[in-house]
């Protein structure tokens, strides 16, 4: 059988070099050549192991674990599960083994002879490094050939971080970038994939997530398209109507972000910061707003962590104060976050959340200065964080940024 592939497919799926990476677009098809290196990698050496990383446990659940079956039974393959210990037994030709990157230190207790890094540079730089460092010393299972343990990485670039350091910046024998941008894999894409993305991500990071470019992720606002004055809004609470309340656990620092709607457009109109904990902003809700029906949007952190000297979970405690909750198994990435809002603020146009500033002056100043720290993130350091993320936890639930599925399709010829 031959497998159909694109260009940088084909050069990351049989490149010989020992750390190659393709750096790549939204839709370029990086995982679909991730698994097919790994596969190829297993049956060239079927005796010795190889590993697959992903950031979470839920990624490899649903991404990488359900693809490789799909694709060994495409290849007529047999295979045992082993989903306790995630590994899969593949029929004569040796195990797979799943981890993640979340808890780098916990990347022990075995030995391969081959890697797949999946979404490297998602996280934070020194996570990155660590989970790198521990992943190369897993891969010490000696080849019959003589050959060398290879690891290969696939991700989307995340601005100038662990990637572009390691494989540009500090470049050494052995490391090797394969650029591949979305429309490398246009023929095997949705009609109106490339379109979408283009409507949906800004100016400054098309390049990153379009055309798998390294690009400044540092400098500048996180929210350029805020005005003050073109996204003001002059509403305040109706008697008896919904309010829609961001809110941001801290203790000491607790945020939470008024919204109501307006048709279906949000507008931030009170602002309660700097709150004790969780059962003294409940409270606060409860007295300032009496009568009216509460809907929180909480940091999905909350289902777990508990407030200060109590023992039930801060969801638990925003229930029993008889407010509605809506909130994620977990929360978005920031930037998906971060892009919701934008999206909402100035899209083609139109303005659709708004900010009453005499309601919320710290929102509005956290808008307008709020800006990305050295890694690409959100500057948490000037106390700008709380407040925006209170808010954004609500954008982000009830208009998400709509990723359009990717289709890739695998073809075979004779």
């Amino acid at each position: 059988m031959r497998v159909e592939l694109t260009g940088p497919q084909y050069e990351f799926v049989t490149a010989t070099d020992q750390f190659p990476a393709m750096v790549a677009g939204f839709g370029a098809g990086k995982t679909h050549a991730a698994i097919l290196r790994l596969l190829t990698l297993k049956l060239q050496y079927p005796i010795q192991s190889v590993a697959y990383y992903l950031p979470t446990y839920d990624l490899v659940t649903t991404i990488a674990w359900p693809r490789v079956m799909e694709t060994l039974e495409s290849w007529g393959l047999g295979y045992k599960q082993n989903k306790n210990d995630k590994i899969i037994n593949v029929e004569g030709a040796g195990s797979i083994i799943f981890r993640t990157m979340d808890a780098p230190e916990r990347i022990i207790g075995y030995e391969v002879a081959d890697s797949i890094v999946d979404e490297l540079d998602t996280l934070p730089e020194e996570k990155a490094a660590h989970a790198w460092n521990k992943i190369i010393a897993r891969n010490r299972q000696k080849k019959p050939d003589g050959s060398l343990n290879t690891v290969g990485v696939a991700t989307t670039p995340e601005g100038f971080r662990f990637v572009y350091d390691r494989w540009v910046r500090r470049a050494e024998s052995g490391y090797r970038i394969i650029k591949a941008g979305t429309m490398s894999n246009a023929a095997n894409l949705p009609t109106g994939y490339i379109d979408s993305l283009r409507t949906t991500y800004p100016p400054q990071l098309l390049a990153a997530y379009l055309d798998g470019e390294f690009v400044n992720l540092v400098a500048g606002s996180v929210y350029p398209e805020f005005d003050r004055a073109a996204n003001a809004s002059a509403e305040r609470i109706k008697e008896g109507e919904a309010l829609h309340v961001g809110m941001d656990f801290n203790v000491g620092k607790m945020s939470a972000v008024i919204h109501v709607l307006r048709g279906d457009d949000p507008h931030a109109v009170v602002e309660h910061t700097g709150v004790l904990d969780t059962p003294a902003m409940a409270a606060l809700l409860s007295r300032e707003h009496e009568g009216h029906k509460i809907i929180v949007y909480p940091d999905a952190s909350g289902a777990s962590r508990k407030s200060n000297n109590a023992s039930e979970s801060d969801l638990a405690i925003l229930r029993k104060a008889g407010f509605g909750v809506r909130v994620n198994p977990s929360n978005p990435r920031v930037k998906d976050r971060v892009l919701s809002v934008n999206k909402m603020i100035c899209s083609d146009g139109a303005r659709r959340y708004r900010v009453n500033p005499e309601g919320c002056p710290d929102l509005v100043e956290s808008l307008e200065k709020q800006a990305y720290d050295k890694h690409g993130e959100p500057d948490k350091s000037g106390g700008l964080d709380h407040v925006i993320d209170a808010a954004g936890y609500f954008i982000a639930y009830r208009y998400p940024i709509k990723k359009p599925a990717t289709a890739i399709k695998i073809g075979f010829a004779a």
